[in-house]
């Protein structure tokens, strides 16, 4: 199958041209020798694996992204530094026209111009094994060509003409219409006008609904003057639904609203009250902690792009979060939880940790580019209804267990890592957390599953109604939200339900190149540690600062140690400040900064120095992730804290 829909004002008629190989096939294998003899014009025997998961991080750094968003900026910079092997124009001057990839292209950030790079490279045409979700709609939406069918590329190679639009019968209805209709904003302009109908049935059966189901299904548009709200959907449909919070930030609110503003100019954004964008992952790279290779390649360009940010919500009466802003600064992710989110909303951002607000009890997933500016004009987001994966989690968690050693171990497990639970290439899954297990933690501790079910290759995760959800709205905003909870129906069906006894799950860490990489912490406590980082949207809360704390009272930290410490958000820090948490952390020496990103994307203090291998409470290890080359181990706070103090990964037990 090979979606291949138009581009945000592309002309139909650049499709009605034939795919010809004219150019070269780059296969991303997994020796780095072969990657490179391929850059150097050879033809070399391609005897090894696909690279698994090769992920937006590679396709363009986060360095790359703060340069601009359009193919021409973007596309020396595709792939630069993959396998140690690209360098920048490696791709673009090698003339290659097709790129060839294995299991879960496309894993990680939401970022569209991952997409972008593609094109700017001259690649007109994606074969992989599988697709991520979130990478695969940007190329639906972006026109990009890409295909699971691999006997395509003996045809191009055979000298056939390979007709793209052929492959509009094989697309899922939605995006056969986007397809059809010259791309999802012209799609959106012809449905503002009332020329659209939806694409799927409106009346149906109803059936019991798990809570995924029944959260989609209660905001499926149904047409013009019709009220919201469908009796039934099934895993595959592909439909409409009405957003409730939409939010961007630097990295993206700039092509967002270039976007929208070629397309609807300055028509009003439905609903701003529920828009929000956020100045969190560029406002740590001044910092006085950031090596300064990193501040000459990254503040110039991320400052620009935060002005195109600030000018943009101006004009379209956008709230602005950070800092000196109207709005309290802090993680896009946490903020959200904090002061947004509620049971039964439909929640999108431009970044693919949005899951963190489904511990509310809601449908949150990370967006990119295109469909953010489709949903700020009509309030309505594509969702395709994904398979559901209920875990229910019994057991009392002890010895230290966390929250990210149970995602971890769950995202390892093969059962997600190798996506058992995919049948075509538009499959999509969701991981609906449940059990008696879940009343031990609160809210901060249990958006930690939900904010790395991405990281698994997962639309995203959904905390069923529980204890703790109740106390937070009630504590924090002062919501009585018994009524807004969405519950499973009984007898609602799941493609899988897996049980997790907290007794049976190690301490765990993912070694370094992909959050999937599952180890025991026992399995990895002989590997030395000189970069400690505490920090981001899972693993900066305040319950992630507390727990870090504990370990380090009456501890000094080894020698050759760095520790970083950035809270979360604004209400973060000013409790971790009251609790006396940030003072400790400063007498043992560490830097201890204001609310960000920071170096979980390489934008702040903690990016690894040469020679460092890091241990952080982050949610992505991805080679390079964090700013510079250099291990990354994803722990928990706890052990973070215990590695920090003996220069090694250490359970904190055994302190």
């Amino acid at each position: 199958m090979c979606p291949l829909p138009l581009a945000a004002g592309a002309k139909p008629a650049q499709l009605e041209v034939p795919l010809k190989l004219t150019g070269r096939i780059l296969h991303l294998v997994d020796q780095p020798d072969q990657l490179a003899a391929q850059l150097s014009g050879e033809s070399p025997d391609l005897a090894d694996s696909y690279v698994y998961g090769v992920n937006t991080d590679a396709m363009i750094s986060g360095q790359a992204c703060t340069l601009g968003y359009t193919p021409e900026v973007l596309g020396p910079y595709f792939l630069e530094n993959f396998q140690d092997a690209v360098s920048k124009d490696g791709v673009k001057d090698g003339g290659f026209q097709v790129v060839v990839g294995g299991h879960a292209y496309g894993s990680g950030s939401s970022r569209e111009v991952a997409v972008v790079a593609h094109q700017g490279a001259g690649i007109e045409l994606v074969v992989a094994d599988s697709f991520q979700r979130i990478f695969q709609e940007n190329m639906v939406y972006s026109g990009m060509p890409f295909t699971t069918d691999r006997s395509v590329i003996g045809r191009l190679e055979a000298g056939e003409d390979v007709d793209v639009t052929k492959f509009y019968a094989d697309l899922p209805p939605f995006f056969r219409a986007v397809a059809e209709q010259g791309g999802l904003m012209s799609y959106g302009t012809q449905l503002l006008a009332g020329e659209i109908e939806p694409t799927y049935a409106t009346e149906r059966e109803a059936r019991p609904l798990n809570v995924v189901e029944k959260l989609i299904a209660r905001k499926v548009w149904k047409g013009e003057d019709a009220e919201d709200g469908i009796a039934s959907v099934s895993p595959g449909d592909q439909v409409l639904a009405r957003c409730a919070f939409r939010g961007m930030h630097e990295y993206t609110c700039g092509m967002v609203m270039d976007l929208y503003g070629k397309e609807w100019g300055d028509a009003p954004v439905y609903r701003p009250e529920q828009v929000a964008a956020f100045e969190d992952h560029f406002v740590l790279i001044s910092h006085d902690a950031v090596p300064d290779f990193a501040k000459k390649a990254r503040l110039g360009p991320a400052m620009q792009l935060t002005k195109e940010m600030v000018e943009a919500c101006e004009r379209s009466g956008i709230r602005l979060h950070g800092p000196g802003r109207p709005f309290p600064a802090g993680v896009c992710h946490r903020i959200v939880v904090e002061d947004y989110g509620l049971p039964g909303d439909i929640i999108v951002l431009t970044d693919s940790h949005t899951p963190t607000a489904g511990v509310m009890n809601a449908f949150a997933f990370g967006v990119g580019s295109t469909a953010m500016a489709f949903a700020l004009r009509t309030g309505l987001i594509p969702v395709t209804v994904p398979k559901v994966v209920r875990v229910e989690v019994t057991g009392k968690p002890s010895g230290g267990l966390t929250p990210k050693d149970l995602i971890l171990h769950l995202i390892g497990d093969p059962y997600f890592r190798e996506e058992h639970w995919r049948e075509t290439p538009t499959d999509t899954c969701v991981v609906e957390f449940g059990g008696p297990a879940l009343a031990h933690w609160n809210v901060d501790e249990l958006s930690v599953l939900t904010n790395m079910t991405v990281e698994g290759g997962l639309m995203t995760g959904v905390v069923e109604p529980c204890q703790p959800i109740l106390d937070f709205l009630k504590e924090r905003r002062g919501v009585d939200a018994s009524d807004l909870l969405v519950h499973a129906d009984e007898g609602a069906s799941y493609a899988r339900v897996i049980s997790v006894n907290l007794d049976e799950v190690p301490l765990t860490v993912a070694t370094p190149g992909d959050s999937r990489n599952r180890a025991p912490l026992d399995a990895h406590t002989d590997v030395a540690v000189q970069n400690v980082v505490i920090a981001s949207c899972t693993g900066g809360s305040l319950a992630d600062l507390r727990a870090a704390a504990e370990v380090l009272k009456g501890q000094t930290l080894a020698e050759g140690v760095r520790l970083t410490v950035t809270p979360s958000s604004t209400d973060v820090a000013k409790a971790a400040e009251e609790e006396g948490l940030l003072e400790l952390f400063r007498s043992l020496g560490a830097v201890v900064s204001p609310p960000g990103c920071g170096s979980c994307i390489g934008n702040g203090p903690g990016i690894p120095l040469p020679g460092e291998t890091t241990a952080s409470t982050t949610n992505r290890n991805f080679a390079r992730r964090m700013g510079a080359p250099g291990p990354v181990y994803l722990v928990s706070p706890a052990v973070a804290a215990a590695s920090a103090v003996t220069g090694h990964l250490a359970d904190p037990r055994k302190l």
